[in-house]
């Protein structure tokens, strides 16, 4: 997911020292930044294969998530962003509290709001995969996802606000959705213009 920005002037908005944060920053000596596949890509339209091994190759898959991810100036950032079919994001993304919550999740499945939790957000949204880009878009202004860690543990993160939209868009991504799928035709239309008129601050990978 992309940094928040300004919805009329698209300008980065500085974010505050954070309040506190949860979760403990990556060592970004041990990952290499990888290029971000954009939308037109099939690994960005199918459904994320299951995650069994919960090995070295993982982590070191993590490791390159965390870099690419703050290589493109994202926010959170799933595994098929850069290629690789599986159930893994990781996010650094502060909340509507500016709290900074740093982490990743394993095979994340979104639960079910109870009824009392279903309040919409109408924020502005953006994608890395569709770069230079941004919608308005609703969605519920608190999630839960429960799933694994790196080792296999098993794991539950919740968030509010800007947050609450980050945790929804990483697994919308490793079910095959972009956010400009749960747009109308012409929102979308709008954002593929928008990304077509801007040049992407970050490496992509070019679709055949």
């Amino acid at each position: 997911m992309a940094e928040q920005h300004d919805e009329h002037t698209h300008e980065h908005q500085e974010p505050a020292a954070p309040a506190r944060v949860i979760g403990e920053e990556p060592d970004l000596t041990k990952g290499t930044a990888r290029p971000i596949t954009v939308v037109g890509n099939p690994v960005l339209h199918r459904e994320c294969k299951t995650v069994t091994e919960f090995d070295a190759d993982l982590a070191a898959l993590i490791d390159d998530m965390f870099v690419s991810m703050y290589a493109a100036e994202g926010v959170g950032l799933a595994a098929n962003q850069i290629g690789v079919d599986a159930k893994v994001f990781v996010y650094d993304c502060p909340d509507d509290d500016n709290v900074r919550h740093i982490g990743h999740v394993v095979n994340p499945v979104i639960e079910e709001l109870p009824v009392g939790r279903r309040a919409l957000d109408d924020g502005n949204e953006g994608c890395l995969s569709v770069p230079t880009a941004y919608a308005e878009l609703a969605r519920p202004a608190y999630a839960a996802v429960t799933g694994q860690d790196k080792d296999g543990n098993p794991v539950r993160v919740e968030g509010t606000g800007f947050f609450a939209r980050c945790l929804q868009h990483e697994t919308d991504h490793l079910n095959g959705y972009l956010y400009i799928d749960r747009l109308s035709k012409r929102a979308r239309k709008d954002a593929l213009r928008q990304m077509a008129e801007g040049t992407p601050r970050y490496a992509t990978v070019p679709n055949e």
